[in-house]
């Protein structure tokens, strides 16, 4: 599949949320057609930095490649199968201050709004939420062409924006169709640079790659291939009525050629599988071949380019019979909650039981549990509550982990830590001198906290660890595991005969 109209086109499911529409709200968001950023610098560092810290929570393994260096803006784009985890991926593992556009009601809800707001996040009203009825046209294209706009010229101006151009998060396997709106205001975008003569932004596609993306302490790997280059329209009145505070549609036939060359772009860069249970089997055939190489893969990012390996071979040379031995080990493994990983070097199970991570495990959960339970326990049992049972779907199950973590020094560190250092410090000192112990103390508490979590995770890993010994143990030991190897056996010699 190499076009965007080929494409899945599916409407998102639209959850309560983006079925109510604030439009008092959505009229005060900041917004700047001049270039500016039209978040606020200091609000952004915060964030910034709760979100760091929420990333080292959700989590395990994490390799990020890095852009190009380049003068212009840069507009990120990606598949879009992990809520807000794929946008904070992105903005985690670049250096341009980055400006976002999202669906309306992520810039009104409680709490939330007012973080995306002072992040200069810029409100969409979708196809989708328009064809519900809860907002008239015209309101919908003025808000739009509002954030269309500022998000050209904030681009022009250098920044960077993160956009996921299907329109919503989805639980498919491959991409779906682009909509038209990131092309739009990125030639937008580069129309402005040129008439202000100054350096041209690219379209820089992302691969985002989660080994299982609604896992908690799931691995990431961001890739960053070459930058589209993003054509300028050659007419002065286009690019003068932008600069002045109007939106111009750019020339159709330019927007869908740019958008089918993205689309081109983004395809290698993502699954591209049928289902997730052939993408799995092209990992699983990942693992083997590294294997008859003599090599075991370590890095998630070698399995991802491995399985990408394996793809582009079978399209070449298609063998149903190998894809069919492949899916059905693939399900052995899957069936329990294993991987390609779980083979050894001489094409069997590994069946060594992981004691020692088990024991250090539960030590580090327990010397951790006195400050990491009090101190974030609670936001944990709420966010996994929340992740199960949602109506945003699976792929929103993480964005709930992140928010316990991004939430959590906001909220209760600084309530315990403040009660701590009230005690501590009472009747010892006063005034001024009070107020400035009292502001670091619960700092150094809130800093003790995180360790606390972080011990606490890392024990929870080697548990994990264990425990997963303990399944390739008893699959081992099983008629499936003694099918899985027969499997496996003959999976081999076709492999390396498919090179």
């Amino acid at each position: 599949m190499s076009d965007s109209l080929e494409a899945p086109d599916i409407d998102p499911v639209l959850s309560s949320g983006a079925l109510k529409i604030n439009p008092k709200k959505l009229d005060k968001v900041p917004w700047d057609h001049t270039g500016e950023h039209p978040g606020s610098r200091i609000a952004w560092a915060v964030i910034k930095t709760l979100a760091e810290l929420s990333k080292s929570y959700i989590f395990r393994n994490k390799e990020e490649e890095h852009p190009i260096n380049s003068k212009g803006g840069r507009v990120y784009t990606s598949m879009h199968i992990n809520g807000l985890i794929d946008p904070l991926s992105i903005i985690l593992s670049q250096d341009k201050r980055p400006i976002t556009m999202g669906r309306h009601d992520l810039a009104t809800m409680p709490l939330i709004g007012w973080i995306t707001r002072r992040m200069g996040n810029q409100p969409v009203i979708r196809r989708a939420e328009q064809a519900s009825g809860i907002v008239g046209p015209e309101y919908s294209k003025s808000i739009n062409h509002r954030t269309l706009l500022t998000m050209s010229h904030c681009i022009a101006g250098g920044h960077g924006a993160v956009v996921m151009p299907e329109g919503k998060s989805h639980q498919d396997s491959k991409l779906h169709h682009l909509r038209t709106g990131a092309l739009r205001f990125s030639l937008n975008a580069a129309s402005i640079a040129n008439a202000k003569e100054i350096p041209p932004p690219t379209i820089q596609p992302v691969g985002l790659h989660f080994r299982c993306h609604h896992w908690f302490r799931t691995d990431v790997y961001v890739e960053y291939p070459e930058p589209l280059q993003i054509p300028v329209i050659e007419d002065p009145l286009h690019s003068a009525s932008l600069i002045q505070g109007d939106w111009s549609e750019p020339p159709e036939e330019t927007v869908l050629e740019l958008r089918d060359e993205l689309y081109r772009r983004l395809v290698p860069i993502t699954p591209d599988a049928p289902d997730w249970e052939t993408y799995r089997a092209w990992h699983l055939l990942g693992h083997l071949s590294s294997l008859a190489g003599g090599e075991k893969l370590t890095a998630y990012s070698e399995e991802v380019k491995a399985a990408r390996e394996i793809r582009d071979t079978l399209k070449v040379k298609e063998n149903p019979q190998l894809l069919k031995k492949s899916k059905r080990a693939e399900n052995i493994l899957h069936s329990n909650q294993l991987d390609g990983r779980s083979i050894s070097k001489d094409f069997t199970l590994e069946s060594k039981v992981q004691y020692l991570n088990g024991i250090i495990g539960v030590f580090l959960m327990i010397g951790a549990s006195p400050l990491s339970i009090p101190s974030t326990g609670l936001q944990a049992l709420i966010a996994r509550y929340l992740g199960d049972n949602t109506d945003e779907g699976v792929d929103a199950r993480t964005t709930y982990h992140m928010f316990a973590g991004f939430f959590s020094p906001l909220t209760i560190w600084p309530l315990i830590g403040g009660i701590i250092a009230y005690q501590v410090l009472e009747g010892s000192v006063n005034g001024a001198e009070f107020l400035l112990s009292f502001v670091i103390l619960v700092f150094l508490i809130s800093t003790i906290f995180h360790f606390s979590n972080l011990v606490m995770l890392r024990g929870y890993d080697l548990v994990t660890d264990f425990r997963m010994s303990l399944r390739r143990r008893r699959l081992a030991h099983s008629e499936d595991g003694e099918l899985l190897n027969n499997l496996i056996n003959s999976i081999v010699p076709e492999l390396v005969a498919l090179k």
